[in-house]
């Protein structure tokens, strides 16, 4: 099964959120082809290597409805990831946000406003 879906990811960090898009691969949890919002990680490095960096997160939508998920990053490789754990919970909580009766035609990447 090659299911790979579009998600946000909310890089953040103590004052700031890096914004960015990618592709989840639900049948490994890798997330692939981010890219920022804004943010040059060339230049300014990955978000999780800033010393104000807290936590990361993703977000998967459907219309109106979303799931919000915790991402790993590996400040070596560079790489995104779900954990097996949050993965095979996110793969029940997705089945329920895809099988429910959307209000738009097919799946969309939101953007969340900041708490």
């Amino acid at each position: 099964m090659d299911l790979k879906l579009p998600i946000r990811i909310f890089d953040e960090l103590s004052e700031s959120v890096i914004e960015s898009t990618g592709m989840l691969d639900l049948a490994s949890g890798e997330i692939r082809s981010v890219e920022y919002d804004d943010y040059d990680a060339e230049l300014s490095g990955l978000p999780a290597e800033d010393e104000h960096y807290e936590f990361t997160s993703g977000l998967l939508t459907n219309g109106a409805k979303d799931v919000e998920f915790r991402v790993e990053v590996d400040v070596m490789s560079g790489h995104y990831s779900v954990t097996p754990s949050e993965l095979l919970e996110l793969k029940g909580r997705a089945a329920k946000l895809f099988t429910a009766a959307p209000t738009d035609a097919a799946p969309t990447i939101a953007v969340r406003k900041r708490r």
